[in-house]
């Protein structure tokens, strides 16, 4: 599972709901009583009512102890039949659990099969999402009736973490495994998509067709999967395996960019695990209004549309990438081996969180991949996480477990695990995990013991810290220079509750020349003492960036200038950057930025030209000079964004080519900054280019549009910038979006354009129903109230049936 969190969001609901309190009830494995061997399912649907009709053949042996009675997993049913051999059984049904009597004591060696014959009414499921899944009610129906024209007709499902007992009955746990068949019957315009072979497909007389997919291998209830709907099948192969992507039409074209790594992903998962891919397909589908980021359903991965891009969104970045190497990893980490328990999740997550930087490094750099891991790092940071293990036998929910400690951080230990074993060692690691518990469960223990008998290390003291408890290291960093004997000791402090001890990476830098010392800390007080030919212009601490820790010590602009241009690590570069730019007015300052934007890595250029100070821009004409370059000419089209974003800033009529040449760049990303540049330089340009845009166009560079159309009070526009208002208040992350679009609000509540006030209103109540969890339908009340009330204090002609189109959305989120 790869989740996307709505992250201004999060912070403002964050005392509501969204990060549970621990409980003191211990959540350890589930009790298995019985074994799921095989399970069969045929399954049709009543799209009008959102229901699913269903057949079910499910296998099962006792555990160990002899039983008379199996209790099933089964929420919000209608249990028509339960049968063995064509003979009923007895059974009691609470709405959440189907006990059935068996005929006989089953002992542990016999299997038995029982035939249910079922309603699924996903509708009627009580159970809560969570941050990575913000719905669990297991099946879902998509413009199932096809009355909104511009969505089409979809039914997909999500089991993760234990909702695929919504539409079948179950064992819903991850340490069972079973293998499945499942006859899909649709109507003949849908094609389907589920885990393992389309081994048929039956046309019927009633312009319907069933489906018949096989699965021989074993695998978690979580992971089954259905898709239907109108989609174009993409085909690619990864050796003889097919590797098929399910998209709308629209997105065909594109769908080779957007997923089109994904065969030298599965190459290069299999070499490093040493594992070949172990299934018999790699499928991916995109699927509307999903409630999550993605899913790793077993050969049958499902993807947020968030995953549709256009060639102008991909010349920047394909955002989906990470995600897309993400669900992959995890064929081999929760789909062969799953994490036996939800306390033991992050078996799963951090190994599918630490693939995204295994891939960049691989396909991208070690910079590129850095760069990653500091940005998940501080989301882990960020998130008021400190107090967590990673391992948690005693959260409220399960659904708390998908975090960004499961996640995040456990992507940030298993890279210091590889640096401290090495590479040969840690892959051997991972293999040897793989290899004892494929097709089965483990948990965090057997990882460890995995490693151990690799490389003959006791790790119980790593696993203890960073697995069994909370925190990371807080280090307070002090330097004492021995001119005499030419020496500088490094006084390491921890200021965090938690011991640690670890591997430590110490960079002297004497001019142009580093010199590595590799240290080990222990205790809370630490120190180390390093030789010197000339007084060092720098000491950098964590220099490979390994270590997951806060650092604390006393620079001076001369340290960072240094850092800026000499680090290695990609947080370090950044750092400095930061701090440098705080004293351009210091022209070695100003000069250090200047040159950073040149630097080897895009995202630091980028960050120079966002932070270059050009006040009093007549001095600075050589730079000028240089970010025209950048603009025109980098390889990276989101730095070339970047560069006429900052000359945007200057409106500066000289400057007009560059935004001339940018209106017709490929690149989205340019086009929307150079608009921006334009209208402060040619208002009239800038608004007839914006004017003739496809709307595609303009829903993907919306903010830059809706920044003229405010300034510009285009009120013919409001009703396009209403479709983005909450998206921009409460998902950006960015400060200045999120300003604008509140500026925006409070100009389309005042308005009396009906068609802009109806699509905030629907807005409003959309977010408000996809993040109920976090209270955000009470906030969408508040703001539909405010909209009212600025709908009164106007007394503007189209007042009544504004404030009506208010009432009805409030209603809905009210019900």
């Amino acid at each position: 599972m790869k989740f996307q969190k709505p992250f201004t969001l999060l912070i403002i609901f964050f005392t509501i709901t969204l990060f549970s309190q621990t409980s003191d009830i211990y959540r350890g494995e589930k009790d298995k009583v019985h074994d799921l061997i095989h399970t069969k399912l045929k399954v049709d649907f009543n799209f009008e009512n959102k229901e699913l009709n269903g057949e079910e053949w499910v296998t099962l042996k006792p555990h160990f102890y002899e039983t008379s009675k199996v209790t099933l997993d089964a929420k919000a049913m209608l249990i028509h039949k339960v049968s063995m051999n064509n003979k009923p059984l007895e059974y009691n049904y609470d709405n959440f659990e189907l006990i059935i009597d068996l005929p006989r004591a089953y002992k542990r060696d016999e299997q038995f099969t029982i035939y249910i014959k079922y309603t699924a009414r996903p509708e009627k499921v009580k159970q809560k999402g969570s941050a990575a899944i913000t719905s669990a009610k297991g099946l879902y129906f998509i413009n199932p009736t096809g009355l909104d024209e511009n969505k089409p007709t979809q039914i997909w499902t999500q089991g993760e973490t234990e909702a695929s007992s919504c539409w079948f009955p179950t064992i819903d746990a991850p340490n069972q495994k079973t293998s499945q068949e499942i006859y899909i019957t649709v109507p003949n315009k849908f094609v389907t998509l589920s885990n393992g072979k389309l081994e048929k497909q039956t046309n019927n007389a009633n312009g319907t067709r069933t489906d018949y997919w096989n699965f021989t291998q074993k695998h978690a209830p979580y992971l089954f999967f259905m898709g239907i709907g109108e989609y174009e099948i993409v085909k690619d192969t990864y050796k003889n395996i097919p590797v098929d992507y399910y998209v709308e039409k629209k997105y065909a074209p594109y769908a080779k960019e957007i997923f089109g790594n994904t065969p030298e992903m599965l190459a290069f998962f299999s070499k490093i695990t040493g594992i070949e891919y172990p299934w018999n397909k790699y499928a991916q589908i995109v699927g509307r209004d999903y409630v999550s980021g993605a899913m790793e359903n077993t050969t049958a991965v499902i993807h947020g549309e968030n995953a549709y891009q256009v060639p102008g969104q991909l010349i920047d970045d394909n955002v989906q990438e990470n995600t897309i190497a993400h669900e992959a990893f995890h064929h081999w980490f929760g789909d062969l081996v799953t994490a036996e328990s939800w306390s033991n999740l992050t078996v799963n997550e951090s190994f599918a969180n630490y693939s995204e930087y295994l891939w960049r490094e691989y396909k991208y750099g070690k910079e590129d991949a850095d760069s990653h891991l500091f940005e998940d790092t501080e989301a882990y940071k960020n998130g008021q996480n400190f107090d967590k293990h990673l391992v948690r036998f005693n959260y409220d929910d399960k659904e708390d477990m998908f975090d960004a400690v499961s996640y995040n951080k456990g992507g940030a230990i298993l890279h210091m695990l590889r640096k401290y074993l090495g590479d040969e060692a840690f892959y051997a690691g991972l293999n040897k995990y793989l290899t004892a518990n494929k097709y089965g469960a483990a948990e965090a223990h057997q990882l460890r013991l995995a490693f151990e008998e690799v490389t003959g290390k006791d790790l119980n003291w790593f696993f203890n810290q960073w697995y069994f408890n909370s925190g990371h290291p807080k280090l307070e960093i002090s330097y004492d220079y021995n001119k005499l004997r030419k020496t500088v000791t490094v006084n390491i402090i921890q200021n965090q509750a938690n011991e640690f001890k670890f591997p430590f990476a110490i960079d002297i830098f004497e001019g142009n020349k580093r010199t590595r010392h590799n240290v080990f800390v222990e205790g809370k007080d630490a120190s180390f003492t390093f030789p010197f030919v000339k007084h060092p212009d720098l000491i950098q601490v964590n220099a490979d960036g390994v270590l997951l820790c806060d650092v604390v010590e006393n620079k001076v602009l001369s340290d960072y200038i240094h850092q800026l241009k000499h680090a290695e690590n990609y947080m370090h570069k950044r750092e400095a950057l930061l701090e440098v730019a705080k004293k351009q007015d210091d022209k070695k300052a100003f000069n250090a930025i200047a040159n950073a934007m040149s630097d080897d890595f895009y995202k630091i250029r980028i960050l120079a030209l966002e932070n270059i100070n050009l006040i009093n821009k007549y001095s600075k004409k050589r730079v000028i000079d240089k970010i025209m370059q950048i603009a025109m000419n980098d390889s990276k089209t989101l730095v070339q964004a970047a560069a006429i974003e900052t000359l945007g800033k200057l409106t500066d009529p000289e400057l007009k080519s560059v935004f001339e040449k940018g209106l017709k760049s490929k690149s989205y990303s340019v086009l929307g900054k150079s608009l921006v540049g334009m209208y402060y330089i040619d208002k009239a340009l800038a608004i007839e280019k914006s004017k003739t845009l496809p709307i595609e166009v303009k829903k993907i560079i919306a903010t830059p549009l809706t920044r003229i159309y405010l300034e510009e009070n285009d009120d013919e526009e409001l009703t396009f910038i209403a479709g983005n208002v909450m998206s921009g208040m409460f998902l950006s992350q960015n400060k200045k979006i999120q300003k604008l679009y509140k500026k925006a609000f409070d100009k389309i509540a005042k308005s009396n354009k009906t068609a802009a006030i109806q699509n905030l209103a629907d807005d409003i109540v959309a977010k408000g129903l996809q993040y109920k969890q976090y209270n955000f339908d009470k906030v969408g009340v508040n703001l539909l109230r405010q909209i009212a009330q600025k709908q009164k204090k106007e007394k503007l002609s189209n007042q009544e049936k504004n404030i009506a189109i208010v009432r009805v959305a409030m209603a809905k989120l009210l019900e």
